[in-house]
């Protein structure tokens, strides 16, 4: 009896063992082989691509594939043909490679070289890294061309500065290259470390011109242009003094934008990025702020009235030093926010849900607490001079406070 490791044709994941014994027939192998793969199987090839129609041919752990007929499709050397015996090794009927062998790409029609490591093991959650990983649970079945190389349907010119940056871990750039079609491409390959290093690159390189403030007008075609299954990035842009009031701005990432004066009020805003954005004296009265990012903004006399950051799913809000003096955050839900080393000083926070929220080493100084509630709030190393704690909900724990 031999044993002998099938797969289907063109592929090398999701193997099978059958056994292939002295009395066994090719219509008997076909038949056994048609049952484990889950298809009817009409033709066998050695991984050279030669036709097996005799089954003294087959020898004990031989790899063939199996075909509905169709041409021999070729798999990547790499996994297969290149490597010798004593390379391969074989795991629930699945062939394994080294994680240091070369592959060979085939990127809309460019040809790049790179090794295994370099696609899955600097940036492992990267779609390229599962992709190419060794382990059969999260590897995926990419196309070959005829000379076995992964066909991969996007762009070799944006493409190119991505594979050197899982190389070096740097983003180089040639002068010529437009910096948003690598962003795209790194969009699509899930690269977020790269993602940010890119849009920080094309925000500083926005010039003067493209600072002219966004009418609302302007702003709702370009929400009305946009696909609800993309992400609309209005990072840096100028939007000061402009009437954004009551609009669905889910999601919207607003970094380093410039929002001064402008009207946000009853806009549901859930689980925006506002980090580093200009936001002071913009009112927000009553916005939906669910899971929103602030972190470092400028909130300087900012109107948050009644607004609502509480998410039941557990996400929070997250305004980590942000710049909030004078700010009127009254009557806001808040619960669980994080406010840690934020500047409110003289901020209105009456009335205000505050359960559970981060204020350590914040800046509180004459700040109107009256009527919150403070229940199990970190204010351990906040500065208190001056703030007013009249009416509150719950009384606030010396632990509460002190380091």
């Amino acid at each position: 009896m031999k044993r002998v490791v099938i797969f289907k044709n063109g592929r090398f994941v999701d193997g099978k063992v059958i056994s292939v014994t002295h009395s066994s027939s090719l219509v008997d192998v076909l038949s056994d082989a048609s049952k484990k793969l889950g298809f009817v199987g009409k033709k066998i090839y050695t991984p050279q691509g030669g036709l097996i129609d005799d089954v003294t041919l087959f020898r004990d752990d031989d790899v063939v594939y199996v075909s509905g007929g169709e041409p021999f499709q070729a798999v990547p050397s790499q996994c297969h043909t290149c490597v010798t015996k004593d390379e391969k090794s074989l795991s629930n009927g699945v062939l394994q490679c080294n994680t240091g062998e070369w592959l060979t790409l085939n990127v809309g029609g460019t040809i790049f070289s790179t090794t295994r490591s370099t696609l899955t093991q600097q940036h492992p959650e990267c779609m390229l890294s599962r992709m190419f990983s060794d382990d059969p649970d999260e590897s995926w079945c990419s196309r070959v061309d005829e000379t076995g190389a992964y066909l991969i349907d996007r762009s070799p010119k944006y493409f190119e500065p991505i594979l050197n940056y899982l190389r070096h871990g740097r983003l180089i750039l040639d002068k010529q290259l437009n910096p948003e079609g690598v962003l795209e491409e790194a969009k699509f390959f899930g690269l977020t470390e790269l993602i940010s290093i890119l849009e920080d690159l094309i925000e500083s390189e926005m010039p003067p011109e493209d600072q002219t403030p966004i009418s609302r007008r302007e702003f709702v075609m370009k929400l009305l242009a946009t696909s609800t299954d993309k992400e609309l990035r209005c990072q840096g842009m100028n939007f000061a003094g402009a009437n954004l009031s009551k609009l669905d701005l889910r999601g919207i990432n607003f970094k380093y934008a410039i929002l001064k004066h402008a009207n946000l009020s009853g806009a549901n805003l859930s689980y925006c990025n506002f980090e580093r954005a200009d936001l002071s004296h913009a009112v927000f009265d009553s916005a939906n702020l669910l899971g929103v990012k602030m972190l470092c903004a400028n909130m300087e006399g900012t109107s948050l009235k009644s607004c609502n950051f509480e998410d039941p799913a557990g996400t929070r809000a997250n305004m980590e030093g942000a710049l909030m003096k004078s700010v009127n955050l009254e009557g806001s839900h808040m619960a669980g926010v994080n406010l840690r080393v934020a500047n409110l000083k003289n901020a209105n926070l009456q009335n205000c849900d505050l359960r559970g929220a981060v204020l350590a080493g914040a800046d509180l100084e004459n700040c109107d607490l009256s009527g919150c509630d403070l229940q199990e709030a970190n204010l351990r190393g906040a500065n208190l001079k001056g703030a007013a704690f009249e009416l509150m909900l719950n009384p606030l724990h010396m632990a509460q406070a002190v380091r």
